[in-house]
């Protein structure tokens, strides 16, 4: 099992910049990809970026590309996603997610999940 603990959230006026981390622990050496999600009010669970643990490989969702980044901290087993240049549009609950293979942008390829936390941009 693998155990999956985000932090970082908050308030921040448009324009402004967040960093969410995503502390895991437990089984860590069967990690491949780490993946964050957001989830606003109302609306379903939609990829925003992932990064392949062992090589950095990212991919990130068009409506985040050139504003979010993706790192990882292999020593630290904690990844990191730096949001700049937040929109109201960005508010969301996010969740880091982790699995054990290739696969990277659907919910459904993500066995572990983090608790979340609320990001807010206000306009």
């Amino acid at each position: 099992q693998v155990q999956l603990v985000e932090s970082g959230g908050g308030v921040v006026q448009a324009g402004g910049s967040l960093r969410l981390s995503c502390t895991a622990s437990g089984r860590t050496i069967s990690f491949y990809t780490m993946g964050w999600f957001r989830q606003a009010p109302g609306k379903e669970r939609e990829f925003v970026a992932s990064i392949t643990w062992s090589s950095g490989t990212q991919y990130y969702a068009d409506s985040v590309k050139g504003r979010f980044t993706i790192s990882r901290d292999t020593a630290e087993n904690t990844g990191h996603l730096q949001m700049n240049s937040l929109k109201p549009e960005d508010r969301a609950v996010y969740y880091c997610a982790a699995n054990d293979r290739t696969a990277w942008r659907r919910v459904g390829d993500y066995d572990y999940w983090g608790q979340g936390t609320q990001v807010t941009v206000s306009s």
